[in-house]
């Protein structure tokens, strides 16, 4: 099963209010959920856990359906969100890096969790399985 990386610990420790009704709740998961909106986002997060720096080229070569402008779209979307951190080295040619912030690091046992919750789904009645 994919990891999203094996050292990463738990969540950092915040301030975490129980929502009052389940409304709430509900709002609170979509408001989350909508971070991650975006064909490539989770491409680009996964390339990313377990602390590794990648350039912009790097995730150009990484993922080769991505136009750059989408890539560019992503990465400032994420990093507006306060998920990813970008550095602009003032070098010629431009040399920019991406990083998770903590924040977004402690992303990845969510997703983790995610993945093994997913994979422990039987598959739906009258579903034949098999050839």
């Amino acid at each position: 099963m994919t990891r999203a990386h094996e050292e990463v610990g738990d969540s950092p420790a915040g301030k975490y209010e129980e929502p009052p009704t389940p409304e709430a709740a509900a709002a609170r998961v979509e408001e989350i959920l909508g971070l991650l909106e975006g064909r490539w986002k989770l491409v680009l997060l996964f390339q990313l856990f377990g602390g590794r720096v990648v350039r912009f080229s790097e995730f150009e070569r990484a993922i080769p359906g991505i136009s750059q402008k989408m890539l560019a779209q992503q990465l400032r979307q994420l990093e507006r969100d306060g998920l990813v951190h970008r550095v602009v080295y003032a070098e010629v040619p431009p040399r920019v890096e991406y990083r998770l912030t903590p924040w977004g690091q402690s992303l990845c046992p969510a997703l983790d969790g995610l993945l093994r919750w997913a994979a422990t789904r039987e598959a739906p009645t009258g579903e034949v399985s098999g050839p």
